[in-house]
This record gives structure tokens, C-alpha cells and sequence, in this order.
């Protein structure tokens, strides 16, 4: 018989998690539900393979907004994942979205409406609530980002976690040289002259995020 399908659900708040539990158990039935309570497990879960959905919560302990989407993102390309944050911020909300989120819902979401962009999901749509305002800044900074490869999102965010190109190269298996190569168009797609000027930009669009732990 073939192997049921898991749901991941990352949120360092239990009783968060238990909310979005109950609601996945109605739109994903029949699968193996595992909870997570920082990023790191949530990655060993999806290297086990056999996930199809992860509820992502932006900001854990260990958790860096919108970086931590790109990195899901790139590492784990065919599971959906959801991200479901306290965060009311437009930019948030519309960076999910371009950063290839399958839905964003905000924790303060009834849970009809939760059950709703979950169900959406499953049935193989994208779910996202109107998004309101966001500065021209913010949307020319969103669709940068959008526009680098999955291999420049991953450099990005390692660079902004301080990784040297010597540290990148070893832990993406490239050489230095690859890596330089990768910067200097990552500095060219973002606009930017340097190392300082793409971290700013990637980590002013978690600027709005809430407290860790909030």
C-alpha cells in the first residue's frame, strides 16, 4: 500500500498548532500529522520526504521571516507550503506570495476561513487575503527578490545569516568561485553594490514581522 501522505505543522505557539491541526485533519483527511515547534525540525521532517504541506510560522526562535520561506522553498521545491504569521503587514503578505507560498493566513483568522485556505490548498489552488498597501519600495524589493534563482535565494540567505563565501561554498557543495559569480548577479538582479546593501534588503522585508515568540 502506498505511504500516507504527512502534514508538518511549524509553530512554536501549542496551542496555534492544535488550531491548525484540527483544521488540516478536515481538509488533508486521512494523513499523518506531525508538529514541529522550530525550523530546524521542520527541515529534518521534510528531509524525510513523503510531506505534502508544510504550515510555516515566519517567526520562531530560530526562524528568519521571509528568508526562512526562501530557504523551504529552494531546499524542499515540491512541498506547498503555507505560511501562517501574526504579521498583518502588507509586504508580508504579498512577499509570501511572490516568494512561492502556496497561502498566507493570518493568525488572527477565524477557522472557517483557516479551513478554507487549507482546503484550497489540498484541491491544488493558492489562497491569499487581500494584501491592502504596500510602499513602491517594498514591491520593487519583493519583485526583485522573486526574480533571483532558487541557487541566488539560497546564497542570500546564508550571506545574511553571515556566512563567508568559503562557508557557502562548502555547505552548498560549489566552489568560491561559484559563489563570487552567484554574488556579483545577485548584486546586479537586487540593484546593490554589496553584501550589506542585499542582506538590508532581504531583511527589511521581515521588518514588519512581530517579536519571536509573539
Amino acid at each position: 500500500m502506498p505511504m500516507t501522505g504527512r502534514i508538518v505543522i511549524a509553530d512554536d505557539h501549542p496551542l496555534l498548532r492544535a488550531a491548525v491541526r484540527g483544521c488540516v485533519e478536515q481538509s488533508w483527511p486521512g494523513r499523518d500529522v506531525v508538529e514541529v515547534a522550530d525550523a530546524a525540525s521542520a527541515r529534518v521532517e521534510a528531509g524525510k520526504g513523503g510531506v505534502e504541506l508544510l504550515t510555516l510560522d515566519l517567526h520562531m526562535a530560530d526562524s528568519a521571516g521571509l528568508q526562512t520561506l526562501m530557504a523551504f522553498r529552494q531546499d524542499f521545491p515540491a512541498i506547498p507550503v503555507v505560511v501562517v504569521s501574526a504579521s498583518e503587514d502588507a509586504k508580508v503578505r504579498r512577499g509570501a506570495r511572490e516568494l512561492g507560498a502556496a497561502a498566507f493566513i493570518p493568525k488572527s483568522a477565524p477557522l472557517p476561513l483557516m479551513r478554507e485556505a487549507l482546503t484550497a490548498v489540498a484541491e491544488g489552488d493558492y489562497w491569499f487575503p487581500e494584501e491592502g498597501e504596500v510602499t513602491k519600495q517594498d514591491a520593487s524589493n519583493l519583485e526583485k527578490l522573486a526574480r533571483l534563482t532558487p541557487a541566488q535565494r539560497r546564497i542570500l540567505t546564508l550571506v545574511s545569516e553571515g556566512k563567508l563565501n568559503k562557508q557557502i561554498a562548502h555547505e552548498m557543495d560549489i566552489s568560491e568561485a561559484t559563489v563570487k559569480a552567484h554574488m556579483t548577479a545577485i548584486f546586479r538582479r537586487l540593484g546593490v553594490v554589496n553584501r550589506t546593501q542585499a542582506v538590508l534588503i532581504a531583511k527589511q522585508l521581515d521588518a514588519a514581522l512581530p517579536p519571536a515568540g509573539a
